[in-house]
């Protein structure tokens, strides 16, 4: 991936990542760096950020649907009561990632989900509470600038650990926070920074 900014068929700046296929483009110009405060949104993203570790987030794209199916819409609640025919039922879906960690981290964490929404009120409270309720806006010009990791995405992921949620290192949580626009990474040129 090149460091830089890239005008897109349509002449609008990007982020470079965003050009290299169309459903990059989408997230990135509608999604990416963008709050969510939506519970269902935010398991789905960290459901979705799991199942990334080690593979590319064009992979995880091109499944989302098949995601949104095979795990009932991200309904939380739902998702908490899967047992071990539903797990087996979820390994033999093409249309995932079938990594059978992977699966039963997102049911276990589903369950830790719910317990944060008992004691929060909603799991947006508890993970907005880490940025005070904002946005932190990164000021990078070139990709190579963005960091991985940082020191919140370090305390949530410390903090989530402990709870016992798993897939949740600080790069898979920094990834997730890009994602519901606790972080907003646009690189000082796109037009999705420049129209903020």
């Amino acid at each position: 991936m090149r460091d830089e900014i890239l005008r897109g068929k349509d002449g609008r700046v990007r982020c470079v990542w965003a050009e290299e296929h169309p459903l990059l483009g989408e997230y990135h110009d509608t999604e990416w760096g963008r709050p969510v405060h939506d519970d269902r949104k935010l398991f789905e993203m960290l459901v979705l950020d799991g199942a990334q570790a080690g593979l590319s987030w064009l992979t995880v794209l091109k499944k989302r649907e098949a995601y949104r199916e095979a795990f009932d819409g991200f309904d939380v609640e739902k998702v908490a009561q899967y047992d071990e025919a539903k797990i087996e039922e979820l390994m033999g879906n093409a249309g995932i990632i079938r990594n059978r960690l992977k699966i039963r981290s997102a049911v276990t964490n589903a369950r830790l989900f719910m317990e944060i929404q008992r004691e929060y009120g909603s799991f947006d409270e508890f993970i907005w509470g880490y940025v005070g309720g904002e946005t932190v806006v990164g000021d990078w010009s070139k990709m190579e600038e963005v960091p991985a990791t940082t020191e919140i995405s370090d305390r949530v992921s410390r903090d989530l650990k402990k709870r016992g949620f798993k897939f949740v290192g600080s790069t898979i949580i920094y990834a997730f926070m890009q994602a519901a626009g606790l972080v907003d990474d646009h690189l000082r040129e796109c037009w999705v920074r420049k129209e903020k």
